[in-house]
């Protein structure tokens, strides 16, 4: 898991992310963070395909020796950042649903608290919805095995609602994967692909955030369904 930032960064790149930053020294690790979070801020900016490696070292100020130290190719670049960032997210919705109340306000704690740190990452949006879809097969495979895992920590939230709540119905792998893809979907429609990822006052323009209401409809739904 690569470290968190310190104060100050490029741009107004999240701190989930990471980002290039000019120091005297930098280990690996932050390094390899500078690099992932420069391919964000080109991918948010150009798009994945016309962001090159020299654009990537240029923003990350170290060479494309360097970068190749870290990373065999910007597709590889591209899933550590995926991987990085998701594996963040899944946790953020797992510390958020996991606590001792009502199993409904769970469901709208988990979906405030995800929607909420897509909102705080908009170089990241685009690379998670869009580009890594297209980035190459490996990146594709890391996507569906993602896509899982976020559908694995729905089973388990379900299942640790359960011990509460007895008559919460078990959620199965395919109805999370299902959810998982709705909630895919609903992201995809609230985003314009061809526009700038933030906006031009740099600040949050809430799409994700006024989508909640119906994530919670989504996975209540699945959840009450009885044949």
């Amino acid at each position: 898991m690569f470290p968190q930032r310190r104060a100050g960064t490029v741009g107004n790149r999240s701190s989930i992310i990471g980002g290039a930053v000019a120091a005297p020294t930098r280990t690996a690790q932050t390094i390899r963070r500078d690099l992932t979070g420069a391919l964000a801020t080109c991918v948010s900016e150009k798009g994945y395909s016309a962001t090159t490696i020299a654009d990537i070292v240029a923003l990350a100020r170290v060479s494309k020796r360097t970068f190749y130290e870290h990373f065999t190719d910007k597709e590889e670049c591209l899933m550590a950042l995926y991987e990085h960032v998701c594996d963040r997210l899944m946790l953020i919705i797992r510390a958020a649903a996991s606590g001792d109340q009502p199993w409904p306000q769970r469901i709208g704690d988990g979906a405030a608290a995800y929607l909420g740190a897509l909102e705080t990452m908009p170089q990241f949006t685009r690379t998670m919805l869009i580009e890594v879809q297209a980035a190459g097969q490996r990146a594709f495979m890391l996507r569906q095995r993602t896509l899982q895992g976020f559908a694995q920590t729905l089973v388990d939230l379900v299942e640790v609602g359960r011990q509460h709540d007895p008559g919460l119905e078990p959620l199965s792998p395919a109805q999370a994967l299902a959810i998982v893809g709705g909630i895919n979907e609903l992201l995809l429609h609230a985003i314009d692909p061809y526009a700038p990822a933030v906006a031009p006052d740099g600040g949050r323009d809430g799409r994700f955030a006024a989508l909640h209401a119906d994530v919670v409809r989504l996975i209540s739904a699945v959840l009450n369904f009885r044949p």
